[in-house]
């Protein structure tokens, strides 16, 4: 990938960069060239409004400009056969502000996802849609396809702070129930809930008839527990705080906490749910690909 955009990808130079619309142009441009000299050349970002011909397609619907150029027939398509509605749900509950290390927190790593996923998306003319909670949901947009419709999703990301518990099965049923036309949820959180519950939820999606992608947001240190000297544990929604020494219950913590991501990752099979664990200092092309790859299936 070009060097020079590779820099954009990644979440120490993502944290230098406060306009969020900004953000989200650099990483997605950046991504986009990169994309196409990488392993994955193979998805078109553009998903372009054409597939190629098959056997019992109507020749009045072969795109014969196109076929001069390439020398390959291709049909075009309708656009209810091309767009798609997504809708992006973005967790902002308290826990999200977690970072270690002077380290991006969950919470902008997050904004930053949903940020790109939205230029991305409009920018392939689907239409994407913004839902954004804690106990209760803050913030409710409809997915529109405009460019115009970009601007909306940046500002209420851009003005997005953290707050209230984390409380997330209650609003995927009451989203499950309210969203009519079956699209693709794109749920972005920490997940730190009870795991049962929020499976529940994502199974109401599951029964309308939905595809769900789940970008599992964590810090790096909540995955290694790589704390080496006395540390003062504070819950960042109830305040409740434990002080010890972290090498007596790293142990029991990775046991804990590889047992709570398991849950996750096999109920999600199961289901049919995508799921992606991500450390926030990972580069977003990994999460871009992600919805890259589950996008490609829905064509």
């Amino acid at each position: 990938m070009n060097e020079i955009y590779q820099d954009y990808l990644s979440s120490s130079i993502i944290k230098k960069i406060d306009n969020i619309s900004l953000r989200a142009k650099l990483v997605v441009e950046g991504f986009i060239i990169g994309l196409h000299k990488s392993p994955y050349h193979g998805f078109s970002v553009e998903f372009s409004e054409h597939r190629p011909y098959g056997f019992g397609d109507e020749i009045k619907h072969i795109d014969w400009k196109l076929l001069a150029k390439t020398d390959k027939l291709y049909i075009k398509q309708f656009e209810e056969e091309t767009n798609l509605k997504s809708y992006i749900l973005f967790d902002k509950s308290l826990s999200m502000s977690y970072s270690s290390d002077n380290s991006i927190s969950k919470f902008e790593y997050a904004k930053t996802l949903s940020a790109c996923l939205s230029y991305l998306m409009i920018r392939q003319q689907d239409a994407v849609g913004l839902t954004t909670f804690d106990d209760k949901i803050d913030v409710s947009i409809k997915p529109k396809s405009k460019t115009s419709h970009l601007n909306i999703l940046l500002s209420t990301l851009h003005h997005s702070k953290v707050k209230g518990e984390t409380e997330i099965s209650p609003i995927l049923h009451s989203l499950a129930e309210s969203i009519k036309k079956r699209g693709l949820i794109i749920l972005i959180s920490d997940l730190m809930d009870n795991p049962k519950d929020v499976i529940n939820g994502l199974r109401h999606f599951r029964y309308k008839g939905h595809e769900i992608i789940i970008f599992h947001i964590l810090d790096a240190k909540e995955i290694s527990f790589d704390f080496n000297q006395i540390t003062n544990f504070i819950d960042l929604e109830n305040n409740e705080n434990l002080k010890t020494d972290p090498r007596h219950i790293r142990s029991a913590y990775k046991k804990a906490f590889k047992e709570f991501c398991n849950i996750y990752q096999s109920e999600c099979s199961q289901n049919n749910i995508d799921y992606v664990q991500i450390n926030t200092s990972d580069s977003l092309d990994k999460t871009l690909i992600e919805y890259l790859i589950k996008r490609s299936r829905l064509i």
